[in-house]
Parts: C-alpha cells; structure tokens; sequence
C-alpha cells in the first residue's frame, strides 16, 4: 500500500521543515509506502529551494514546479496529477491544517471499506470573529445560489482513494472551484470533526473570497440567469400595472401625473437592473470565453524527482 501526500508551496518556507517532518512521523505510525508531491505555485520566497534541498535524503519527493503562480486549487490539481499511491491526501503546507490529520483520516477510513473519501469538517476555528462570520455566508449563500446541498465548513485537507481521485482529474475546467468539484465527483465521503489553527493574516482577503464566491456560483449554478429572467417579468408587469393606473386616472379624473423626483429615481432603478443583468450576462460569457480557448490550466517548469529534474 503506498499513500501519496499532494501539497502546495507558497510563500510556505517557514513551514516546510516542519510540515516533512510530521508527514513522515504519521507515515511511519501507519505502517505505509509513501511520496510526497511538493507543488511550487509560483511562491516568490525561497520555498522551492528548500524542497528539493530535501530530495538528496528523500527519493520519495517529487517538485512540481509551475512556471508562475496560477492559484491555490489549479496547483493543488496538476499535483494530483502526479500521485500514483493507492491513497492521496491533500493538505497545505502551511500547518493551519496538521499533517498527524493523516492518522485520523486513516483510523476513520479503516474502520468502513466502502469510504472513498473521509475530509474535515470545521468544528472549532481559531480564527478572527470576522472571517469565520464571511466563510460561513461564503457557503451558505453558495449552496442558496447554486441549489447544491454542498458541505459547510469543510477543510481543505481529505484522504481520497485512486479511484476518487482518477474520477475527479477528469473534470477540466479552467476557472475552477475545486470545493465545489469534490462535492460533483460524488463517492462514499464522511467528515471528520477537526480545529483548524491559524497562522495569522490569512491569505484570503475579502476581495479574494468575493472573487471565489461569484467564481463558485457562475461554475455551479445558472441561477442568477434566472434571477434576471424573473425580474425582467416583475419589472414589466409592474409597468404595465402602474401605466394602466395613470391612464384610468387621467381618464376618469382628468389628472395629470407630475413628480420628477420618481420619474428620475425609476430611470435610476432600471438603469441599475439592466446594467447588473448584463454584467452577469457577461460573466457567464467570460467563462464560456476562456472554456471554449482550452487553455492549460498550469504550466509546469520542471519536475525535481531525486538527483535530477526533467
């Protein structure tokens, strides 16, 4: 039985020696042949350095590095790529998620055969009152929107079998939500209550988490093309009703409507309605626009596996 351990590198030399050590304390406890992938997503610090300094005592590490940073979720699906074991973790580097996970997701994967996949679920978070408020609204409005029953609080690390993993390599989509592509991949998958420690300033601002969320919608749900469509019909029908009440008022009782305050504010108001409608419009176009290209979603620079790279 071999287990592969997939990571992503950056900015994460503080943690790299750490994180190896670790791994390699769980590996052992669990008794398993092993590789561990090191993605290098393009990190301006000297973390690709350190990695492959570490492949003159470890044959069993392989570098991935990517010829600039591309995102957290592509570099974590070129590396899967490169996983041959019977198992696959994924986990950061960073150590907000401990490598020991490991040993827990493996006692709960044991204890059932037919679990493909066993991830952790967020039961305690140390971290400021305001990001866990917006990574809470992040995926229940995600699920609103979307009409998908997907997993709340979820951590980012999982053990996943091969056949998991070989099924979820097969979706290929450039502006990826990859949260979102575990829970399509479907399977047998069980949580795992587990704490999440933080290391200080996450990464992930709001601006960033903004950017995911409407990425994560237009990539799951057709929804907010809906949205328009309805209010498109509210907006007309209200028309209609509030032309036929003038036009009886100015029938029956002679009166003229005077107000430019209201004309001006529901000129206002559809220019808002059909602006946002076209820039949702527009979204979804784009994303067609860079599906439709075929572009790769990484570029690797080179693979670092032992004495050499190729």
């Amino acid at each position: 039985m071999k287990i592969s351990i997939v990571t992503t590198l950056y900015k994460s030399s503080p943690y790299i020696a750490e994180f190896y050590k670790r791994s390699i304390n769980s590996i052992h406890k669990i008794g398993a042949q092993y590789e561990i992938i090191f993605v290098d997503d393009g990190s301006p610090d000297d973390s690709l350095k350190i990695v492959t300094a570490l492949l003159k005592d470890d044959l069993n590490i392989t570098v991935v590095e990517l010829s600039r940073n591309f995102g957290h979720h592509k570099a974590m699906m070129t590396g899967l790529e490169y996983a041959n074991g019977d198992y696959v973790l994924m986990i950061d580097s960073d150590l907000e998620e401990v490598p020991e996970l490991l040993e827990t997701y493996w006692e709960k994967m044991s204890e059932n055969k037919d679990t493909d996949v066993v991830y952790g679920k967020l039961s305690q978070r140390k971290d400021t009152i305001w990001n866990k408020l917006t990574s809470g609204l992040f995926y229940r409005l995600l699920n609103f929107l979307s009409g998908e029953e997907m997993p709340i609080d979820i951590a980012f690390s999982r053990l996943a079998t091969r056949n998991y993993i070989s099924n979820l390599l097969r979706f290929k989509e450039r502006e990826m939500y990859i949260g979102g592509l575990w829970h399509m991949t479907g399977f047998n998958q069980i949580p795992v209550n587990i704490t999440k420690h933080s290391k200080g300033i996450s990464s992930y601002t709001l601006r960033k988490k903004i950017e995911m969320l409407v990425n994560a919608i237009t990539s799951f749900s057709s929804m907010p093309l809906r949205m328009i469509f309805h209010t498109g019909i509210i907006t007309t029908v209200f028309a209609i009703i509030l032309s036929i009440f003038f036009l009886v008022r100015k029938i029956i009782y002679a009166e003229i409507v005077s107000g430019w305050t209201s004309l001006i504010v529901i000129t206002l108001l559809m220019s808002g309605i059909i602006l946002s409608s076209l820039g949702i419009i527009a979204i979804y176009m784009s994303k067609i626009f860079n599906e439709v290209k075929n572009r790769p979603y990484t570029i690797v620079r080179s693979v670092h596996t032992g004495d050499y790279k190729k």
